[in-house]
């Protein structure tokens, strides 16, 4: 089913947006949310509440990419759920893959912060595109999607350390930029 379909589904308040979106976008899901998560039945929860979450955001929302809005709704329960799990001393595969970030990325805070974000999105995006489509790739399927390094070399077809070191200089890059840009990690 087309993604427009779906949409209109949970716009006439239709039950079965739920199995249409399950049927197309739970695999996509559920690998972000074991991405990011060890538990099973952890991912399988953030899957549920991403379900959850569209149907009591759309209506008003009407996301341009269906699969993009959920992948981020899962990302964010995921990440709240890993922080509760440490919080609760069950630590996860994800840990490290968000200290690598904590360098370069300043911590959230007061409002000053939130009004900053913004100007912090676009510097990071321009980042982004000034990348080569590699390395632009790389660092989505790492930081954004949680893929782990193993698998990302894998892929590349090198050994895990010299993909480790690629993205220690992405993301040393990235520090530089931002600092360069006035931003106060």
């Amino acid at each position: 089913m087309e993604d427009t379909a779906i949409i209109e589904l949970y716009w006439l308040r239709d039950e079965n947006a739920v199995g249409e979106t399950d049927k197309k976008y739970g695999a996509f899901c559920r690998k972000i949310a074991s991405n990011i998560l060890d538990l099973h039945e952890d991912c399988e929860e953030c899957v549920s509440d991403t379900w959850w979450k569209a149907w009591d955001t759309m209506p008003p929302q009407r996301p341009q990419s269906l699969k993009a809005y959920l992948g981020r709704i899962t990302r964010n329960l995921s990440i709240s759920r890993l922080r509760q799990n440490r919080a609760q001393k069950r630590d996860a595969g994800a840990t490290s893959m968000l200290s690598e970030l904590e360098d370069c990325i300043p911590s959230g805070g007061g409002v000053e912060q939130e009004i900053e974000r913004g100007e912090l999105t676009r510097i990071i995006e321009n980042w982004l595109m000034s990348l080569k489509a590699e390395d632009r790739a790389l660092f989505v399927r790492r930081y954004w999607y949680g893929d782990a390094v193993s698998d990302l070399a894998f892929r590349l077809g090198v050994k895990p350390s010299q993909l480790a070191k690629r993205m220690y200089n992405l993301r040393l890059n990235l520090k530089e930029t931002l600092e360069r840009e006035g931003v106060v990690l």
